[in-house]
């Protein structure tokens, strides 16, 4: 199983946007994931990974998870972190 080691969120401070927070993840100390987004949908924030926009108009994620266990694991480490940062600054 994957072992993120450190999880970084910086929050976005934009009233009007559905973009709440930017996260990076280092992988067993030695593999960065940086660009992850966390966004506000219609059932809650959620995790994109990392994308480039094609020529046609459409998303093409970078970098991401090949299974449902690991990008549940991702997702959750992910909002963890951000709702710890939410927390702090609130305070």
């Amino acid at each position: 199983m994957l072992n993120i080691t450190d999880t970084k969120v910086r929050l976005v401070q934009k009233e009007d946007s559905k973009l709440k927070a930017i996260a990076s993840i280092i992988v067993d100390d030695c593999f960065a994931i940086h660009d992850i987004k966390i966004i506000a949908g219609a059932d809650g924030v959620f995790v994109a990974m990392p994308s480039r926009k094609t020529p046609d108009g459409e998303f093409k994620d970078i970098a991401h998870p090949i299974n449902t266990e690991t990008r549940e694991f991702v997702k959750s480490k992910v909002l963890d972190a951000y709702n710890k940062v939410l927390e702090e600054d609130q305070q």
